[in-house]
């Protein structure tokens, strides 16, 4: 997600290797839903209630559920389609007006009326607040939201920008009752008023509990009486201990390799029925070159750190197998992919390869080089993965690399300083586009804060791209993007996550919440007793 203070807590991946996975809750066989309430247990917090303001997993999570937006994305899918809107389209040639018909009926789940009204309230509301921590940045390009009527609402654009539906499709889409929210400030009350699926009946440090919204008019159908969220703060064996006990239903968010592989051994005790459930994620993560770096800033020694580095024996070693290698900033699995890092520098490492980009750029005796890593924002396994690295690297006897961990707070300061040459970040992506994977890390004022610019790809490319209102048509600009970035290398990609959820054999529909849209459904789960 692309704050201002932009890498958010990636999930502290977990699973085996692939071939002791389970599934569970396929669609074929599933018994019917009684009804039941369903607990979900998860490490993530949830820092926010309001939408002007959470810009992490877990609020987003809430977003979701409790929101409702205009577009939203279906199971599995990753092009937005209508959801409180009964039809949204670009109504101009360039992508800079967006036209939105609202649902005849929609009300807020304290009864209210949802008119057009709420939805330009809420957009110049998360703008005007612009919070820090908040989602505003996500819409430079929004000039003005005007209402002709009770159901219109036209979104008027500064630049073109055709992923605009699927910006608005996501947590940050979120409407709010005009009626229940203060236009210039935050709701710091725990309580939500929206139109989603489900109503927030309490928000506490431990708990937040989610009946069904019997207002709700949308494209979602709920198969539960309800859900119960239970935080566990980073404390991933109470978490364990939780889905044993069956106190919880579902360990969402949190458990390790070890975790897992503890869970399944007490479950052959009898412990408890627990199966592994996974899906497909679009979660990444590279190591990032400062390109003014007098070490990390020679390309030779970019080049050379990509001929060494070993993605598959990092996943197998430090991971487990819960991620697949990543070639590219586009992973798999989102339009415009294409694999730039694996034909350019191939997936085994080659020492001769490395030395050979070295010597290209005069450079002799082994590299001095220190790899910057932060657990507290990226998991625990962050560090032994970049002490990996820098064995890899050592190995080869071409460098002298060691890696350094540091709080996340002064990882960033000492980033926006200019102190690293090489640090490690992770993405989870806004809305599944390549233009998320792209205009953040590239684009004018990117994120990386790594000094690297291509005039290519900020004057053409991205405005190109994201004028094209077919998102298949970009894809030969964004292959060149990539190829760019490839030969360049501000940037090197290490891995894709997948994503893992341990549930009890009695509950039903994960497989339609782990999906590229990054979508936690509630309403999909269900539960037997």
């Amino acid at each position: 997600m692309n704050m201002r203070n932009p890498w958010p807590v990636l999930p502290i991946m977990a699973g085996l290797a692939s071939g002791l996975l389970t599934g569970c809750g396929s669609e074929s066989g599933d018994p019917a839903s009684d009804g039941s309430a369903v607990v979900v247990g998860m490490s993530d917090d949830v820092l926010a209630t309001d939408p002007a303001s959470g810009y992490d997993p877990g609020s987003w999570l809430l977003f979701n559920n409790v929101y409702q937006s205009l577009m939203a994305f279906p199971k599995g899918g990753t092009d937005p389609e209508p959801d409180a809107a009964e039809s949204c389209a670009f109504s101009d040639t360039q992508a800079k007006v967006y036209k939105c018909t609202l649902k005849d009926g929609l009300k807020f789940s304290n009864g209210d009326s949802l008119t057009s009204e709420d939805v330009k309230f809420s957009f110049d509301r998360m703008l005007k607040i612009d919070d820090a921590d908040g989602p505003a940045v996500m819409f430079p390009m929004l000039d003005k939201v005007e209402t002709p009527d009770e159901k219109t609402v036209v979104f008027k654009l500064n630049t073109p920008d055709a992923t605009f539906p699927s910006k608005i499709a996501s947590g940050a889409g979120a409407i709010v009752d005009h009626r229940q929210y203060d236009a210039d400030g935050l709701r710091e009350d725990g309580k939500a008023v929206g139109s989603g699926p489900y109503k927030l009946e309490s928000f506490g440090e431990d708990e937040a509990v989610f009946a069904v919204n019997e207002h709700y008019k949308g494209t979602a159908e709920v198969k539960n009486s309800g859900v119960t969220m239970k935080f566990f703060h980073g404390d991933r064996a109470a978490l364990k201990s939780a889905l044993l006990k069956g106190d919880v239903d579902i360990a969402f968010r949190g458990l390790s390799a070890a975790d897992i592989a503890e869970t399944e051994k007490a479950d052959d005790r009898g412990s408890g029925s627990v199966e592994l459930v996974d899906g497909t994620g679009a979660e990444v993560q590279h190591l990032v070159f400062n390109m003014d770096h007098p070490v990390a800033g020679q390309l030779g020694v970019r080049k050379a750190i990509a001929y060494l580095l070993d993605r598959e024996a990092l996943i197998e070693d430090v991971y487990q197998g819960t991620a697949t290698p990543l070639y590219s900033i586009i992973p798999a699995g989102i339009g415009g992919h294409n694999t730039a890092f694996f034909d350019t520098y191939g997936s085994r490492p080659s020492k001769a390869k490395a030395a050979a980009a070295l010597q290209a750029d005069g450079i002799t005796g082994k590299v001095k080089l220190t790899l910057w890593s932060t657990p507290s924002r990226y998991g625990p396994a962050t560090d032994q993965e970049l002490e990996a690295i820098a064995e890899q690297l050592n190995a080869s006897g071409l460098f002298d690399a060691d890696m350094k961990s540091v709080d996340f707070e002064q990882y960033e300061k000492d980033i926006a300083k200019g102190k690293y040459g090489v640090y490690v970040k992770g993405w989870v992506p806004d809305y599944p586009d390549a233009d998320n994977f792209t205009s953040p890390f590239f684009g004018k004022g990117n994120v990386l804060s790594n000094n690297y610019s291509n005039d290519t790809i900020t004057d053409t490319l991205i405005p190109r791209t994201a004028a094209q209102s077919d998102r298949t048509a970009t894809d030969q600009d964004y292959g060149r993007l990539q190829d760019i970035v490839a030969d360049e290398l501000p940037i090197l990609p290490v891995w894709q996550a997948k994503q893992y959820a341990v549930i009890r054999e009695s509950v039903y529909g994960l497989e339609y919440c782990l999906d590229a849209s990054t979508v936690f459904r509630f309403w999909e789960l269900s539960k037997t007793d």
